[in-house]
């Protein structure tokens, strides 16, 4: 049984003391006839792998060239592992700097203090992107003090290390958080195991922008390749998540009115999946532009680029940088009634399950794209700066567009390379930029 197995595991742990992946050596990138890949995610992830040319799956402890593990596997084997070069993991071994909300909140005050520092209340400001928040329960006195200038507005309160929805209520009395304690079980869902106590208070963003009466956030992907320097990539296609309920702020015991999240509006009496609690984000852009015209998009959404390179910059010293890891993130972004974006959240483990036939192909091509920017079959020159529908936006610094786009913020003409709600043109895209690198192999042979 499973205790045999661990001992046999144990015993072979102890005489080696890790686990190595990627050899035999003296293959070098080039020339690997196939790669042979491991997941236990079971979803569109699996399809992907799987249609992959050249890529075959490797059952239980075989060797692996590319292991996309979720973030328990992390903790239990990273630092018992060899990986050889050409090898790549899905996360960064401490990726919960950034995607544990209490660390995140952390990092980016600490971030912000250091800017503040070296380049000024300014530059300190561009930072201002995440609501007031408190951990809990070691910020309880600091966070009762800020609750006492304000009283009558709402908070939310979130377990820091549990995903889904799970665990979040609003409250907007003192009174109802001595209750919290005590309903607070642990569940089997925890991601990161730490004691279920640990939540953030959070001052609640009570002048959402709406569409339709209906509350909104907007799911991203980034995806980043290294932190040390910093390489991160930006997905043109993303969706924003609609709350089936008309928001009101009269009823904030009501989940389906305030969280968006689709594992708890599936549940909600009014969900019909073919309605629909999605839009692309083209669809978004384009609705937000015929209403506020394109301005006023292009500076929203230059200020969530913003939110992703700062975010990024606040954990850039700590994550421990590997060359073997990449890691591609879900960020969580709300905007308000001023046009302002929100930072809520960033997932680690964004997730791959689709919940409609589009839903399919936006995580198809998502995952195909991620594939082809980590590049283990080493095709790329390293100097792309679009890779399907991922648009290369930091490298170790802004990246610009080419084409001389036109700037509409007059600052200047550096536009950054960000294509966010934009066309995605990926399949055409990729036919060039595939047969512009066979054309350079040739040559060069």
């Amino acid at each position: 049984g499973l205790d045999f197995d661990l001992q046999i595991l144990f015993e072979t742990r102890k005489n080696q003391n890790y686990k190595g992946h990627g050899l035999p050596k003296g293959k070098e990138r080039e020339q690997r006839a196939s790669i042979r890949f491991k997941t236990t995610l079971m979803n569109t992830l699996m399809d992907v792998l799987h249609h992959r040319p050249g890529w075959v799956e490797v059952k239980d402890e075989g060797e692996w060239d590319f292991y996309w593990c979720d973030v328990s596997w992390l903790r239990e084997n990273f630092d018992h592992t060899y990986m050889d070069e050409h090898v790549r993991i899905s996360h960064f071994r401490n990726h919960y700097e950034l995607t544990r909300k209490n660390y995140m909140v952390k990092n980016l005050k600490r971030f912000r203090k250091q800017l503040e520092r070296e380049a000024g209340k300014l530059e300190a400001a561009k930072c201002d992107f995440f609501p007031k928040t408190f951990e809990m329960p070691c910020e309880y006195h600091l966070f009762v003090e800020e609750f006492r200038k304000n009283p009558g507005i709402t908070w939310i309160m979130k377990p820091v290390a549990r995903s889904q929805g799970k665990g979040i209520f609003l409250f907007r009395r003192l009174k109802d958080i001595m209750d919290w304690k005590k309903d607070t079980r642990s569940s089997d869902d925890q991601k990161d195991d730490i004691p279920v106590e640990n939540y953030v208070a959070q001052r609640y963003i009570e002048n959402p922008y709406l569409i339709g009466g209906r509350k909104f956030d907007l799911r991203v992907y980034v995806l980043v390749m290294s932190y040390m320097p910093l390489r991160a990539w930006l997905y043109r296609d993303g969706f924003a998540r609609f709350s089936n309920t008309r928001f009101t702020l009269n009823s904030i015991d009501d989940q389906y009115v305030h969280l968006t999240n689709v594992a708890v509006q599936k549940m909600s009496p009014d969900y019909h999946p073919k309605k629909g609690c999605k839009w692309m984000l083209q669809r978004f852009r384009q609705y937000l532009a015929s209403k506020h015209g394109p301005e006023a998009v292009e500076t929203l959404f230059s200020d969530m680029d913003n939110i992703f390179i700062r975010s990024l910059q606040s954990v850039q010293k700590v994550i421990i940088s590997d060359k073997h890891c990449f890691e591609l993130y879900g960020y969580d972004i709300l905007i308000d009634q001023d046009f302002k974006p929100w930072l809520l959240e960033v997932n680690a483990s964004p997730s791959l399950t689709a919940s409609s036939q589009e839903d399919y192909e936006l995580k198809t091509c998502l995952l195909e794209d991620t594939l082809h920017v980590v590049d283990m079959e080493a095709r790329l020159t390293g100097r792309e700066k679009r890779v399907g529908g991922f648009d290369l936006m930091w490298n170790d610094g802004p990246v610009s567009r080419e084409d001389g786009a036109h700037d509409l913020s007059g600052m200047g003409n550096f536009v950054t390379n960000t294509h966010l709600g934009c066309v995605n043109d990926r399949k055409k895209q990729l036919r060039q930029l595939f047969r512009s690198l066979q054309g350079q192999k040739k040559t060069s042979n």
